[in-house]
């Protein structure tokens, strides 16, 4: 095999981690040296401990990693290199005739365990309410530096490069044409790809849409005023008014920006990482909390350990991190993608995207539709909600 050849092969991948590091994730939660309870009644400072010990509780004492380590394995697997990074990714092959490929990014604090729940209805969808015509080959790759995916020794692993390599991966897969989606980093990726127009790409879906006009994203940004003059409509002001709210407690993601490699601790202490993995925005943390009262709304306490458990069995949360640090990219202004967009809204987003915003952000807007629940990691929380909304946004691309 030539050099070339073996730098663009695609390698099958299984993996499953020795029993001694599952003792040693256990031994770690037991020994877990808790602060003392926040001062206030409420999320206002961060996972409550009442929620963190009963994670590590029920993490130690009855949760099974092996379940979902099965579930992935009884997936297709491969790693490739792509631009000098191993790229772990499942793809997995609809059994109908003109299925539709469809690449689908996760985000942070996410991983390929966010989108499990998508891949059965939408390679299968016959026996999931669903037509033969709705089906859909389904890529899922990890990101740079998270999960099974190679970790950047260098600089350099932007979401522009991260869009360029996906762009790559599907036409290494024989793909000639073939459709994206994704939320969190997932959407900011998949927005960028819509914008650079790899070849055989025809159109996007994102659940996190980058709609808000440049200035008024800089100036919430920035904490500065907005511009004089504005005249906003209700659904306007009130994506303003979540936005800037965001912008205000996004404390993970300034550290993650400025100092990933002091995050050391999270390496350390798993209770420590699911604290700090939990944070993200206050109605998932106050969904998650919920979950771990015993009221699953979407995500289940499993559910949030098998990602959590990833995290730390693959030792990824600073090179997850470090994304943050490589972004120079807005994350909600305008991108100027002119290919074919299908947006979901759901209502506890970080944001709700005005119709208005999003017809001027996407000229092409095929479709646009506001959920009736659901919030930030939509694959995960709602599979069957953002599964409809795939099928129907992505059914005039095919």
């Amino acid at each position: 095999m030539s050099d070339t050849a073996a730098s663009t092969a695609i390698r099958p991948f299984t993996f499953e981690f020795p029993e001694a590091e599952l003792q040693d994730l256990r031994a770690r939660i037991e020994a877990t040296r808790f602060p003392e309870k926040e001062t206030v009644a409420d999320q206002s400072q961060g996972t409550q401990l009442s929620t963190v010990q009963e994670l590590a509780r029920y993490w130690a004492k009855e949760y099974d990693w092996r379940k979902v380590e099965a579930k992935l394995n009884s997936y297709p697997q491969f790693i490739t290199e792509i631009d000098g990074l191993d790229i772990h990714f499942l793809h997995v092959r609809s059994k109908h005739e003109n299925a539709l490929p469809v690449i689908v990014t996760h985000g942070w604090p996410g991983s390929v365990v966010e989108q499990l729940k998508i891949i059965e209805p939408l390679t299968n969808p016959t026996a999931h309410g669903g037509d033969a015509s709705d089906a859909f080959h389904v890529v899922i790759p990890s990101m740079p530096g998270y999960g099974f995916s190679g970790k950047p020794s260098e600089k350099g692993w932007s979401p522009e490069r991260i869009a360029a390599a996906w762009g790559e991966l599907m036409k290494r897969l024989g793909y000639t044409e073939y459709v994206a989606q994704g939320g969190d980093w997932g959407a900011i990726v998949t927005d960028l790809m819509g914008s650079q127009e790899p070849e055989g790409l025809v159109g996007i879906h994102t659940n996190m849409p980058k709609v808000i006009p440049t200035d008024i994203d800089a100036a919430l940004a920035k904490g500065n005023p907005l511009p004089e003059g504005l005249t906003l409509s209700a659904e306007e002001q009130t994506a303003v008014d979540q936005l800037d709210f965001v912008y205000r407690h996004v404390y993970y993601a300034y550290m993650m920006g400025s100092r990933p490699q002091s995050l050391t601790g999270l390496a350390d202490s798993p209770v420590g990482l699911a604290s700090f993995l939990l944070d993200h925005d206050a109605k998932s943390l106050a969904m998650i909390t919920r979950a771990f009262d015993g009221v699953s709304e979407g995500l289940s306490r499993d559910d949030v350990l098998d990602n959590v458990t990833l995290f730390w069995l693959t030792n990824s949360a600073v090179s997850a991190a470090r994304l943050y640090a490589e972004n120079t990219t807005p994350f909600f202004a305008v991108n100027g993608v002119k290919l074919p967009v299908a947006v979901s809204v759901f209502p506890d987003e970080l944001y709700e995207a005005p119709k208005s915003w999003t017809g001027q952000a996407y000229p092409n807007l095929v479709h646009y539709n506001r959920l009736p629940k659901g919030g930030h990691f939509a694959a995960w929380e709602q599979p069957e909600l953002l599964v409809n909304e795939l099928r129907t946004g992505f059914r005039s691309m095919r």
